[in-house]
């Protein structure tokens, strides 16, 4: 007992003796004892000051254990006290009865020493261990309340900022365009009129710089609107044949200012997770990659082939390869000068590419080939399989 609470213990019996023994039995134990010869007595003790255990005579006048125990489990402040009860009578429905009227234990008489202070001992414990286990609990459910409270205002939070995020965006597009396309435009009237080869060179790294910063300013709105409004772009069902085309078609005058072939077949009828201009999109930002790496001349080959629930396209072009290093940062959205080639810097449209296909299940690679070349595998989920 050293240490800890010292037991509040209630005896109600209408014998004296019987309470005389058990204060004896239990004083000497160290518990702190109150009696009373009455049902309605001790209901009302309890009520100013609830004990830790009960021990409650069965056979008492007025109001006999079975009604005290009752009264006792319909007051929700004394409930889950433990009652052990007493009793001469041995009969199997008694103490049936004793723990159906809301008793843990039945102690008959005459009382045994060890007895009594063994299934006093045994309950108490077991009330002190349920009292705690109730506190953990509630601390534990409180915790709990209290994470779910600050993740609700986290998640607010990041509601506020990424749409902040979006907004900034979407002004900073606007803004800069604004001034881009005065600035760009008047400079390509001034180079348009000028005449002489060395103008011819500074319009061609004119309009390479300008198709680079309008290219910048796009990928990164949609970089942006992939991170932060996803749930915006639904996988519809995407004629595979038709997007694929659209690629080709738009990227045909880019091959052909590199001398580039593509080679390519319509797949048979597929369908694919998605949405067609986002698709459109990745497929063209892949395949002016692959040109990229032809040399002029050379040719870009586009296969498909389909597994279960997935359709692969394999883009093969030769001339240069991917230095080591670079392979495995070559869709990391802010390595865009580690991953610097002998063909120039990519830009934004690998990372662009793989985030859209990301965004649909999909995935993409990168790998060398021999001859120096390079292929790139895209991977697509068949449109049945997202449901759609």
């Amino acid at each position: 007992m050293t240490g800890m609470a010292v037991a509040n213990i209630m005896v109600v019996d209408d014998q004296p003796t019987n309470l005389k023994l058990l204060e004896d039995i239990l004083k000497d134990q160290g518990y702190a004892i109150r009696s009373f010869p009455r049902g309605r007595m001790a209901l009302a003790s309890a009520a100013q000051s609830p004990p830790d255990l009960i021990l409650l005579d069965i056979n008492m006048p007025e109001m006999n254990g079975f009604e005290v125990c009752e009264r006792l489990k319909s007051d929700r402040r004394l409930s889950r006290i433990p009652v052990i009860f007493l009793s001469a009578l041995n009969e199997v429905e008694d103490k049936v009865k004793a723990l159906r009227s809301g008793g843990v234990d039945y102690i008959t008489k005459p009382f045994q020493v060890a007895e009594v202070q063994a299934r006093v001992e045994t309950h108490l414990e077991l009330h002190r261990l349920r009292r705690a286990l109730e506190k953990h609990s509630d601390h534990l459910e409180e915790v709990v309340r209290s994470r779910t409270r600050d993740l609700a205002d986290a998640h607010a939070r990041l509601k506020i900022l990424d749409q902040s995020k979006t907004d900034f965006l979407h002004l900073i597009s606007h803004e800069l365009r604004t001034p881009l396309n005065g600035l760009l435009g008047v400079s390509q009237i001034i180079l348009s009129e000028l005449q002489s080869e060395d103008i011819a060179q500074l319009r061609d790294a004119f309009e390479i710089s300008r198709t680079r910063i309008l290219d910048l300013v796009d990928h990164a709105l949609l970089l942006t609107q992939i991170e932060v409004e996803a749930e915006k772009f639904a996988p519809g069902r995407v004629p595979l044949a038709a997007v694929l085309r659209t690629a080709v078609e738009q990227m045909a005058a880019f091959a052909d200012s590199r001398q580039v072939k593509m080679e390519w077949a319509l797949p048979e009828a597929a369908f694919i997770a998605g949405n067609y201009e986002l698709l459109v999109t990745a497929l063209g930002e892949l395949l002016e990659t692959s040109v990229k790496f032809s040399k002029p001349g050379g040719v870009v080959r586009l296969d498909c082939s389909s597994g279960p629930g997935v359709i692969q396209i394999t883009m093969k072009s030769f001339g240069f390869t991917v230095p080591i290093p670079a392979i495995s940062k070559f869709f990391d959205l802010f390595a865009i000068d580690e991953t610097a080639t002998a063909v120039g810097h990519l830009g934004l449209g690998p990372p662009v590419a793989q985030r859209i296909l990301n965004l649909f299940g999909g995935g993409v690679a990168v790998e060398n080939l021999d001859p120096p070349g390079i292929q790139i595998t895209v991977s697509l989920q068949c449109a049945a399989r997202v449901g759609v």
